[in-house]
């Protein structure tokens, strides 16, 4: 684990497993679970999650790309997941930074909005949907950096990196 000045913690491991008080899902449009960390979260939290989301769906139809919601963390031991959809990358003309950097914004809204101390993101849209992983580290940074500057109850903001490419990413930049 790496920590930057108190604010920042990275770490490469397992999402399911971080004690934080939310952790984010990066979800799919229907909210429903699927492969990656999506399936993993789904998977290790239980049932709970999925009688969430699925209220979410009925209330609101899924979650839109660069949208967010929240649920219970189920067994998890977060307290909440905050389920966001990152865009599909389609060679970067499509609004997917904008879409991206939305995804990170509306997860630390969410955190301040249910007076969260700790989030831990995972690497959003880098796996399945394809995005450049160094352009998405930076992205997320600065997403990050623009805003907890504002958060009046987020003191922690952790990565979690699956992969040593991720990890490496996110340290050098971090470390700049």
């Amino acid at each position: 684990m790496t920590d930057f000045s108190g604010k920042f913690k990275l770490v490469q491991g397992d999402i399911t497993r971080v004690t934080v008080d939310a952790i984010v899902n990066a979800a799919n449009n229907s909210l429903l679970g699927g492969g990656g960390v999506d399936g993993a979260i789904h998977r290790a939290g239980g049932r709970a999650i999925l009688e969430e989301c699925k209220k979410i769906r009925a209330r609101q139809g899924g979650c839109p790309t660069g949208k967010a919601v929240i649920t219970t963390a189920g067994r998890l031991p977060a307290q909440f997941v905050i389920h966001t959809v990152g865009p599909v990358w389609q060679g970067g003309t499509h609004g997917e930074d904008q879409l991206l950097a939305s995804c990170y914004q509306q997860s630390i809204k969410l955190a301040e909005l249910h007076q969260l101390s700790s989030i831990a993101f995972p690497n959003i849209s880098t796996g399945v949907y394809g995005f450049p992983k160094a352009r998405a580290v930076q992205i997320a940074i600065q997403a990050i950096r623009d805003h907890l500057p504002q958060c009046q109850y987020l003191q922690q903001v952790m990565f979690i990196c699956h992969d040593h490419e991720n990890y490496d990413l996110y340290q050098d930049l971090l470390n700049r």
